[in-house]
């Protein structure tokens, strides 16, 4: 009994949990050392975990609580799939499990944000409100714009000793301007940065394991995603929105 399985639970929460944690059943597999065929039996209800096993699923491949597991359906969650919707299939389909954790983390930063400030950014400026790309005008008057709304002229930044301090100056500006800035170390190196837009909260998440120039074009870059109102994930050799 003790080894038994739990019917209780339901195998399209199981399926919910591998796909938006951007993991095969073969990876599942060999991270749980499990067969094959018993994690797809489970996912198609002809079996179950025990609970055992549904705590490693939970915390060290799903990285998800294990109440989740409880449900009587998957929750409503933003799939990334369609978050980024003009990231093309063949390199969506290479994005790494980690960085599915940490296109969650934004999400969680977000929702934090939100409940903190009680769904009011309090910046004296707000970007994204006050300024908005228009892809029909000239890209270089449009960055001018940004320059002097953000108090950045280019004397000052040429002023700046080195990349360190050029990253610390733009990414105080922009958190001055009402967007907030995350980093993290990623695992999946050609991944560059995340952003999410919002009304109230628009975030900026990038890849602390980048040189600071590269985090700088990947900042600048994200902003960019938020002045055209759409989420960003960029990558290293190619960027889409």
């Amino acid at each position: 009994m003790k080894n038994s399985g739990i019917s209780s639970i339901k195998p399209e929460i199981l399926r919910w949990a591998r796909k938006t944690a951007g993991l095969s059943i073969v990876e599942v597999s060999t991270r749980l050392k499990r067969t094959e065929q018993e994690i797809a039996s489970w996912e198609e209800g002809l079996s179950a975990p025990t609970y055992s096993q549904l705590e490693k699923l939970a915390y060290l491949v799903y990285k998800r609580p294990l109440a989740i597991f409880f449900l009587p359906a998957p929750p409503e969650e933003s799939i990334p799939r369609k978050e980024f919707r003009t990231l093309p299939d063949f390199d969506f389909g290479q994005l790494a499990p980690d960085t599915y954790f940490h296109i969650r983390h934004a999400h969680a930063y977000q929702l934090v944000l939100k409940k903190l400030y009680g769904n009011n950014n309090n910046a004296k400026k707000h970007i994204w409100s006050d300024f908005q790309i228009d892809l029909s005008v000239n890209t270089q008057k449009q960055a001018v714009l940004i320059r002097q709304y953000l108090e950045i002229p280019l004397e000052k930044q040429i002023a700046w000793r080195d990349e360190d301090a050029a990253l610390k100056h733009w990414r105080q500006v922009i958190e001055d301007a009402g967007v907030f800035v995350f980093k993290a170390s990623f695992k999946q190196k050609d991944i560059s940065g995340i952003c999410l837009k919002d009304e109230q909260f628009p975030i900026i998440y990038l890849n602390n394991s980048t040189t600071k120039t590269r985090q700088i074009f990947s900042l600048l870059h994200e902003l960019s995603h938020i002045l055209l109102n759409v989420n960003g994930l960029s990558l290293y050799a190619a960027y889409y929105y």
